[in-house]
């Protein structure tokens, strides 16, 4: 039974009990009822927004994210080892296949380049992993451009593997004079004082000095591309591409043995040694242009020479001279 409770009465100057009607005691009970429910609402809705307690959704989407990071952790270890197979294949493909079958090798720079321009990433941020995600996100647009380079350089490497008789047939592999008609080579490729300047000039091929009316020799199977004196400074000239992105030069030519568009194999006489254009005497200039830049004749002679022949050669040429043109 609960406690009973008085009151005192001024005009009676005496103690009264309190009598609590039931509609009173009904209501206050209702009343304790709706503020504990309130209450209880309250105080579930601060806790299932804090950081303490988790909805069952709440718990099963904290799993997925983890599951999903795991994921990704996992994705970027094999991305790892993807990327380190992809280089082996890369420095095999510009060190042995390419120089095996006299391509140019791909720069790196070109290998690695990423994507520039906008942010292709910017949907992706503002989330707790996105830096997790946009790094990965990356890695694989720059695996899948360079797999993409890769395919192309295999395409290419495959191409000129079929085609090694024709390649070996069109690269320019002898001297375009035979040694028992040479005086001397007057000068090989790079920096010579300038004939009719005296000052240092890239040389940019190699002077053979021999008798006016020499045969010159094809170097390479190819197509006459040129056969005529229209070039500044090589006077009668012919060049030959060879395909492959191979072209031959030969100047200062005192008469022509071949015309414009005419096929020729390697040995052919195609003219012979003069004296024509911007010459110091009669010689055979001689350029050999690998896609588009000039390079060192010597290195292609290994055709026609023997080993002593070569080093002789190779001593001669790279004495700093004066050149024939």
């Amino acid at each position: 039974m609960g406690k009973e409770k008085y009151y005192f009465d001024s005009e009676t100057l005496s103690y009264k009990k309190v009598v609590r009607s039931r509609t009173l005691q009904v209501s206050n009970f209702i009343f304790f009822l709706l503020s504990a429910m309130v209450f209880g609402i309250f105080s579930l809705f601060v806790l299932l927004n804090s950081e303490f307690i988790s909805t069952p959704k709440e718990i099963i989407q904290s799993r997925e994210l983890d599951n999903y990071e795991l994921q990704f952790n996992l994705l970027n270890l094999k991305l790892n080892q993807v990327e380190s197979v992809l280089e082996n294949i890369q420095e095999r493909d510009n060190n042995i296949y390419r120089v095996y079958f006299e391509a140019s090798p791909i720069p790196i720079e070109l290998r690695k380049a990423g994507f520039g321009g906008i942010n292709r990433y910017s949907d992706l941020e503002g989330y707790d992993n996105s830096e997790l995600i946009i790094n990965t996100s990356k890695r694989l647009d720059i695996l899948t451009k360079q797999l993409v380079l890769q395919s192309r350089s295999l395409d290419e490497i495959e191409y000129l593997a079929n085609n090694k008789v024709d390649l070996l047939d069109a690269i320019p592999s002898i001297q375009p004079i035979r040694n028992k008609d040479l005086k001397r080579l007057a000068s090989g490729y790079g920096y010579r004082i300038d004939p009719f300047t005296k000052k240092p000039r890239m040389h940019k091929g190699m002077d053979f000095t021999a008798s006016s009316g020499t045969p010159i020799f094809a170097t390479g199977k190819g197509i006459v591309k040129r056969a005529d004196n229209r070039a500044s400074g090589y006077g009668k000239h012919i060049r030959i591409d060879h395909g492959f992105g191979y072209v031959s030069l030969y100047a200062h030519l005192s008469k022509y043995n071949v015309k414009r568009g005419q096929k020729v194999k390697r040995g052919d006489i195609i003219g012979f040694v003069g004296n024509s254009g911007r010459s110091a005497g009669p010689h055979l200039h001689y350029e050999i242009i690998k896609d588009g830049s000039k390079i060192n004749p010597l290195n292609f002679y290994y055709g026609n020479l023997t080993s002593e022949e070569f080093d002789k050669l190779l001593n001669i040429a790279n004495q700093e001279n004066q050149s024939l043109d």
